[in-house]
C-alpha cells in the first residue's frame, strides 16, 4: 500500500487560491487531496481574490492562529470614480462619478495618506461581529448599524499605474494598478474605498491578489490542479514539513537534550533574553526538531502549542 505523504505531524501547504472559491472551498479541497479532516487555513481570502492562502495539514493546525497574524503583501487593481455595496466588484454599483479630472499626484496623495498606523472601517459586508453577529449578515437583512474603525498597519501603499476606462454606464474611471503590504487584519477593499472617498469620487476594488504571507510567497505556492497531480502521481501530497515551517515563521530558540524534554512535558523554561521577541518564538531541540511555540511570560517560556 502507498503511504500517504501526508501522514504523521502533517505540515503547512501553501496554495495558489483561484478565483471563484471560498477559503473555505480551498479547505474543503484540501481536505480531499489529503485524505484528511484536519485541514485548516491560516487567514481567509475573499472569493474574488487570487493567490497564496496558507493551509495546515493535521499538527500544523495548530500553527495556523499564529501565521495568519503575519504581514500580507497584495497587488490588486482600485477603480476610482465608483463605489459598489461591497467596497468591491462583487457588490452593486451605488455611485458613478466622473473620476477623469483626478490628476496622477492626487492619486499618489491619496495612497501616502493611507499609510502607517491607521484606524480603518471595515466593509461592511465583511465578517466583523458586531454585538455578536456578522457584519455581513445584519448588512444583507438591512439593517442600520456602525462598525468601530480598527487599528491596523500599511506599511507600504504603492501606486504603479493609472489607466483611464469607461465603466459598463459610461462613466470615465480611472482603473489604479497597487500594491500593499499590510498587517493582519487589514481589508484591501476598504484601503480602495478610503482611497476613492478621500479623491471625491469614490472606489472599489476590482481585482486583489494576494503575493505573501509572512515568508510564504507565489514562488512557493501550487495550484489545487498541481496538488491534485501529485497526489495522483506519488500518491499523496509532500507539506511543508513542521520544522522547517515554524524556522521560517518565527524566530528560532536552540535547546539542549535535557531542556528540550522538559519543554516538552510543560516545563516553563527561563526564556534567555535574546530569544524573547516579543511574540511566538519556535523552539528547536539538539537534532532540529520542532519542540514547541512559545512566548515569554515574566521571564519565563509559555508554551502555545506543543509539538515534541
Amino acid at each position: 500500500m502507498k503511504r500517504n505523504a501526508t501522514e504523521g505531524p502533517g505540515g503547512l501547504v501553501i496554495v495558489d487560491k483561484p478565483a471563484g472559491f471560498t477559503s473555505h472551498d480551498v479547505v474543503a479541497k484540501l481536505r480531499g487531496i489529503a485524505r484528511t479532516r484536519r485541514v485548516g487555513h491560516a487567514g481567509t481570502l475573499d472569493p474574488m481574490a487570487t493567490g497564496v492562502l496558507v493551509l495546515g495539514v493535521e499538527r500544523a493546525t495548530k500553527l495556523l492562529g499564529y501565521l495568519a497574524l503575519t504581514e500580507k503583501e497584495y497587488v490588486g487593481t482600485v477603480r476610482l470614480g465608483q463605489n459598489s455595496v461591497t467596497d468591491d466588484a462583487e457588490g452593486e454599483i451605488t455611485a458613478s462619478v466622473d473620476a477623469s479630472t483626478v490628476s496622477r499626484e492626487a492619486v499618489d496623495a491619496g495612497a501616502a495618506a493611507l499609510t502607517g498606523e491607521l484606524m480603518q472601517v471595515p466593509s461592511r459586508v465583511s465578517a466583523i461581529k458586531i454585538n455578536g453577529q456578522r457584519s455581513y449578515k445584519r448588512a444583507r437583512e438591512g439593517e442600520e448599524f456602525e462598525i468601530p474603525a480598527r487599528p491596523v498597519t500599511v506599511s507600504s501603499f504603492q501606486v504603479h499605474a493609472v489607466h483611464e476606462e469607461r465603466a459598463e454606464d459610461g462613466t470615465p474611471v480611472l482603473d489604479v494598478l497597487v500594491s500593499v503590504v499590510c498587517s493582519s487584519g487589514t481589508y484591501i477593499r476598504a484601503l480602495a474605498r478610503d482611497l476613492g472617498g478621500g479623491l471625491g469620487v469614490g472606489g472599489h476594488l476590482t481585482a486583489l491578489r494576494r503575493t505573501r504571507v509572512g515568508p510564504y510567497g507565489l514562488e512557493e505556492a501550487r495550484t489545487l490542479e498541481q496538488l491534485q497531480g501529485e497526489r495522483d502521481e506519488a500518491g499523496g501530497i509532500t507539506p511543508l514539513p513542521l520544522a522547517e515551517a515554524a524556522a521560517a515563521a518565527f524566530p528560532r530558540w536552540d535547546l539542549d537534550a535535557r531542556q528540550a524534554r522538559q519543554l516538552a512535558n510543560g516545563v516553563q523554561l527561563t526564556m534567555p533574553q535574546q530569544a524573547d521577541s516579543g511574540g511566538p518564538v519556535a523552539a528547536f531541540g539538539p537534532e532540529g526538531g520542532f519542540v514547541a511555540l512559545v512566548e515569554e511570560r515574566a521571564g519565563r517560556a509559555k508554551s502555545l502549542a506543543v509539538f515534541g
